[in-house]
């Protein structure tokens, strides 16, 4: 059995998959439309220089996914500055199909655009987006004539972004933001978070949350997202993860853009990623201000993520540049099935994810769920058909 038709045996079939979106995702995606309270259309700033140009989700290169290798980005477990250069050089002039990296920055970005770069500091130190990549993402937003004091590099905990160095590591000029201060398990506070931007869902945490709170059906947009940017560039990493199967470009925004998140996968046995993860990524204000999608894979994980230990790390070498995050982690998915493989570990569709508790030493989550992938991309969100991606290897010289 293969790697993907695992998932759907385990999982589901395509008939599940439609009875999911019509049934599951339908009352949140039909309520969030442009009159509905729940999702607020985005404001002008949202398609300044973006909406002629057709950016966005899944942007002007749907199913487009350029992976650039560099056989010395990573030395002794360290992301090295000057090959991650020349791969974003590569990967941009690719992506865009141009000649010169500096044009495909401008295809995206120009002058008095607010630019927010999501980083993802959950798996520090062993594997985060690299300091060395927000480098070069800053380097190229300026050559498109973004001034720093107008990039914000954010995610949406203040102290894991602490934690994984960024504040020290930040190039000259540029800002940094959070949502709040840390995670928490109830989630249902929104300082830091827009009152009027937010996605509904008839989903609560078990043991958490009381049902007739009206709050707990809804996750709020940061206000970094809502109202300080108008163009994000997403820095995923390339890991494995115990309830959605992987943590690529889709959960980076699901989880990372808005509150009440734990409600996905509150129990072991209420995992319902593969419906959240679409319906978060699917709100306009998302859609239309996530441009680019940088997917850093110079130290990647295989198992346990979201986390990173240092027995489940390893060295992958590789970006990844796409404008379509269904097809980008499509890709992604792959590498990470690869190297579970390649461990002699079941694919992550075919895994049990094994908590700890203080009773039994594990209880058993239920099985990941990978296939919010797919789920995205029957809401239009890029292109899931391995056969229709458009996937392109380049492998830089040392």
């Amino acid at each position: 059995m293969g790697t993907h038709e695992a998932w759907k045996y385990c999982l589901t079939r395509r008939a599940f998959t439609r009875a999911v979106l019509v049934g599951a995702l339908s009352p949140a995606l039909l309520a969030g439309g442009e009159n509905s309270p729940n999702s607020r259309r985005p404001d002008k700033s949202a398609t300044v220089g973006g909406k002629e140009k057709g950016l966005g989700i899944p942007g002007p290169f749907p199913g487009r996914v350029v992976e650039v290798y560099h056989p010395g980005s990573v030395v002794n477990r360290r992301v090295q500055r000057e090959p991650v250069r020349k791969m974003v050089d590569r990967g941009m002039r690719e992506l865009a199909g141009v000649p010169d990296a500096t044009d495909a920055w401008r295809l995206f970005f120009e002058p008095g655009d607010v630019v927010g770069v999501k980083v993802n500091p959950v798996g520090a130190p062993r594997a985060i987006s690299s300091h060395e990549l927000v480098h070069e993402v800053v380097a190229g937003l300026k050559s498109a004539g973004v001034k720093p004091a107008d990039i914000i590099v954010f995610d949406r905990y203040r102290r894991q972004f602490r934690r994984a160095g960024y504040v020290k590591n930040l190039p000259d000029g540029v800002r940094w933001d959070a949502a709040v201060d840390d995670y928490d398990t109830v989630q249902l506070a929104i300082e830091g978070y827009d009152p009027d931007v937010y996605r509904e869902m008839d989903l609560v945490s078990v043991g958490h949350h009381d049902p007739k709170d009206d709050r707990t059906r809804r996750s709020h947009l940061c206000l970094v997202v809502s109202r300080k940017v108008n163009k994000i560039v997403n820095l995923p990493v390339v890991k494995d993860h115990a309830s959605a199967g992987v943590t690529l470009a889709l959960k980076n925004m699901s989880h990372g853009f808005v509150n009440n998140v734990a409600r996905s996968h509150a129990t072991p046995t209420t995992n319902a990623c593969n419906t959240f993860i679409p319906a978060i990524c699917s709100m306009p204000e998302i859609r239309s201000k996530v441009v680019l999608h940088i997917l850093d894979g110079t130290k990647a994980v295989f198992e346990g993520g979201p986390g990173a230990a240092m027995n489940a790390t390893w060295s992958h070498k590789t970006l990844y540049f796409a404008t379509d995050p269904v097809a980008l982690d499509r890709i992604g998915w792959d590498v990470v099935d690869a190297k579970r493989v390649e461990k002699e570990m079941p694919v992550v569709a075919q895994t049990h994810f094994r908590q700890p508790t203080d009773k039994d030493g594990y209880r058993i989550h239920s099985y990941r769920q990978p296939q919010h992938i797919e789920l995205a991309s029957a809401l239009g969100l890029g292109v899931f058909d391995r056969e229709v991606i458009e996937h392109r290897r380049i492998a830089l010289k040392g």
